[in-house]
């Protein structure tokens, strides 16, 4: 009998991104989704109001698509800013 020691496999490295990465990508896919969203929304409403009030221009369709464009913009603004800004933790901050 032969004393057979088999050395053990190493488990496998599951590398992942690090949580700053996913967050931002998070942040990223939501900001696409709501300019597709919103823009689409803008839009939409631009060739109603277009259709209904405006003898069918195309100007109404172009300022509902900057508008949605536009608020969705700034939604992502704020996001981003909002992510790099420092954690009060609930304390309040007294501005003279």
């Amino acid at each position: 009998m032969a004393d057979t020691t088999e050395t053990p496999k190493p488990a496998p490295v599951l590398r992942s991104r690090p949580l700053s990465e996913s967050l931002l990508n998070e942040k990223w896919d939501a900001c696409l989704a709501s300019m597709a969203t919103r823009s689409a929304l803008g839009l939409s409403f631009g060739v109603v109001f277009s259709v209904l009030l405006f003898k069918r221009r195309a100007w109404p369709a172009w300022v509902g698509l900057g508008f949605g464009a536009g608020r969705a913009w700034e939604e992502c603004d704020n996001s981003f800013k909002r992510a790099s800004a420092p954690n009060r933790d609930g304390l309040r901050v007294l501005r003279p």
